[in-house]
């Protein structure tokens, strides 16, 4: 039999139950959506899923690259003057808009779709970063870069949920995590234009550091385009009121797709009987997470706190160490980058497919654990003067090859082991946390650590950041769910579903 004509009974079948249960049941649904979409091997429509939604975190890796190269600049600016700690504190300024952006937005994202946050957040970050580049005094760079950080923080909740509800489970590791690795793809082009527009012989010093915040502009202008690529989630959709909607879209999809070896084109999948909602309240929010699921948030807190401090502590300070302690010009600062992102890159790259085969609980527990131990090595050696910039640079390069799958394993667990009715508030929750404990203090902390011109002060910090990653893989070997290729719906039964 043809697999489209068995696609559209089963289609017909579907609308079938819908109508008749809608009226007399309280709205409940009886849907094979979930099964459907995992069913599918990787296709087209999967790859420009990829592409429109990675576009983010390009911007986001751009925009903290910039933040980082660009502070030799500020300090340098006749018009801005800034000293370490006010490079720090602006930092710190994205960071918490990061936080505030990631609540208001995931609350949001959850209770109206996935989709229309997209514009939203994305108008907004357009917006901040333009006004950055036109920034007169430190107060004024602080506020555009805390509301930078509010769009992107949007982004964030919005883009996991939505990777998570549209991508097949065998693929949804590796996905989830080179998508947050292409953060250093947006990195090595803040690395690259740093090089050509901090140049003085190309640009005036306070020239260059505002035509490089545009730059972040005039790319995020593209994503509008490719936005239109992805349509809203049908998991989100079946559970609010809108699964005609919801199966229209996965009728496209199929359409664009083939089925897995695995089934065959005949097979029957499983259904699952929704009550529909429009929204969750938040008490039910609060006691699934802290009370129904409390273990996993405890998870999720410890790796996204940890990897929060890790990482922004050490990458938004990373030029402030190459020109304070090693005598690198501020404009060579984006030479240095280019390996270091590439490290970042290529650690999701390459290791990502072992989180969807080896497993989670122990990638994790070993991305977490040789990142914080290979960062206490190395800043012993830091600490002692045994590096030069090159081999500072080379260290950064190979732990962070293991950071970077670690910390978008942290995203990869908080949004696949929650229900969808709260999924996005999950992340924003735990990424808000997480970030407020680790990443707003970090930067302003290693910046007033650097300010101090002590090797001994500064390897305080790296140990610091060494014990939460090894803490982090010891909870994340014990605790964390193996939900590697299992289905949303059985690592999470949705609140919604009825027996």
């Amino acid at each position: 039999m043809d697999v489209k004509a068995i696609r559209q009974g089963a289609a017909v079948a579907e609308s079938a139950s819908i109508a008749s249960l809608q009226p007399d049941n309280a709205r409940i649904v009886e849907t094979s959506i979930p099964a459907r979409l995992d069913c599918l091997r990787w296709g087209g429509f999967h790859t420009r899923v990829v592409a429109a939604l990675g576009i983010t975190w390009i911007l986001d890796g751009l925009e903290v690259t910039l933040a980082g190269a660009l502070s030799g600049a500020l300090k340098e600016s006749p018009t801005l003057q800034f000293s370490n700690f006010d490079v720090g504190l602006a930092n710190s300024a994205y960071l918490a808009g990061a936080v505030l952006g990631a609540l208001g937005f995931g609350w949001l994202t959850d209770r109206i779709g996935r989709k229309k946050l997209f514009f939203i957040t994305l108008a907004l970050y357009l917006t901040a970063t333009a006004a950055t580049a036109l920034s007169w005094n430190v107060a004024s760079y602080a506020l555009f870069r805390f509301l930078t950080g509010a769009g992107i923080g949007g982004e964030y909740t919005a883009i996991n949920s939505t990777i998570q509800e549209l991508v097949p489970a065998r693929y949804r590791g590796w996905t989830d995590l080179v998508i947050n690795g292409s953060f250093w793809i947006g990195a090595a082009i803040g690395a690259i234009a740093a090089i050509v527009l901090l140049d003085p012989n190309v640009l005036a010093p306070d020239l260059g550091w505002r035509l490089a915040y545009f730059i972040g502009a005039a790319l995020g202008l593209i994503v509008f385009v490719m936005r239109m690529w992805i349509p809203e989630s049908p998991r989100w959709l079946m559970i609010h009121g809108r699964p005609e909607e919801a199966h229209a879209i996965v009728d496209d999809i199929e359409r664009l797709s083939t089925r897995h070896p695995d089934h065959q084109a005949d097979e029957i999948f499983p259904k699952i009987r929704l009550r529909m909602r429009s929204h969750t309240p938040l008490g039910e929010v609060a006691r699934t997470l802290f009370t129904t699921y409390r273990q996993r948030s405890v998870v999720g807190l410890v790796l996204m706190a940890s990897q929060a401090f890790f990482y922004n502590a050490i990458f938004f300070t990373f030029a402030l160490v190459l020109t304070d302690f090693f005598g690198i010009p501020s404009n060579d600062v984006g030479w240095y980058i280019l390996p270091f992102a590439a490290g970042n890159f290529l650690g999701p790259l390459l290791l990502g497919r072992l989180f969807d085969t080896l497993g989670r609980r122990a990638m994790i527990a070993a991305t977490y654990g040789i990142s914080g131990l290979l960062l206490a090595v190395s800043g012993y050696l830091f600490s002692i003067g045994a590096l030069s910039a090159q081999t500072q640079t080379i260290a950064w390069m190979v732990i962070f090859f293991f950071a970077s799958p670690a910390a978008s394993a942290a995203y990869l667990t908080v949004s696949e082991t929650f229900p969808l009715e709260v999924r996005a508030l999950a992340i924003a929750l735990f990424y808000a946390i997480g970030t407020g404990i680790g990443g707003v203090v970090g930067p302003a902390l290693f910046g007033a650590l650097i300010d101090t011109g002590s090797r001994n002060s500064v390897f305080a910090g790296y140990l610091l950041g060494s014990a939460l990653m090894i803490v982090a893989a010891v909870v994340a070997w014990r605790y964390a769910i193996a939900a590697e290729r299992k289905s949303l719906e059985s690592v999470a039964r949705p609140l919604a579903c009825v027996e």
